[in-house]
């Protein structure tokens, strides 16, 4: 039977999380949708009685059409070598007004993760004990990972604009190159 490990994980999961679509998206990997109330308990899960014991990454991807951000969840097995995608959706808010719940007391490396996500997306994420920035100390601008975010209209207003055009560049047009 194909992916057998991974459907008899499936349906283990499936038993405690019955709101849960999880679906085998193909070996030593399972994606599971979960409703946002529900990924704490189902994090606890994975780490105490399923045996999920690192969690490999906590990924957002901003949904701006659809005014939900989605965090993604990694827990990786190494006894099983099963990598689990746990994802689910929270209300897009403005700047720092998308929140969550941490789960940086089951899992240490979580508090880096959210303080990325915190720093590039604006969610805040409750019960951290640290949401202070760690990459952008200087950073006055809104959170430059969401899709509101323009890259261009950032930088001219707060970067002094300097025209450069530098010789190699000029000898290369009075050449005729660089123009197909």
């Amino acid at each position: 039977m194909e992916y057998e490990k991974e459907n008899s994980i499936v349906e283990m999961m499936q038993m405690q999380f019955p709101e849960a679509a999880f679906k085998v998206k193909k070996e030593r990997r399972i994606e599971v949708r979960l409703p946002s109330a529900r990924l704490y308990d189902f994090a606890v899960r994975m780490q105490k009685k399923w045996n999920f014991l690192h969690l490999s990454a906590i990924s957002c991807v901003d949904w701006i059409d659809d005014g939900e951000f989605e965090l993604v969840y990694h827990f990786w097995n190494y006894d099983e070598k099963v990598l689990v995608m746990a994802k689910i959706r929270i209300p897009r808010e403005e700047e720092g007004d998308s929140h969550f719940e941490t789960i940086s007391n089951l899992w240490q490396p979580a508090k880096f993760f959210e303080r990325d996500i915190h720093e590039m997306f604006g969610v805040y994420f409750d019960g951290s004990e640290d949401m202070e920035r760690f990459i952008l100390t200087d950073w006055n601008g809104p959170p430059p990972m969401r899709k509101d975010f323009i890259t261009r209209e950032f930088a001219l207003n707060f970067y002094h604009y300097r025209d450069y055009e530098p010789q190699w560049l000029k000898d290369m047009m009075a050449a005729g190159e660089g123009n197909e």
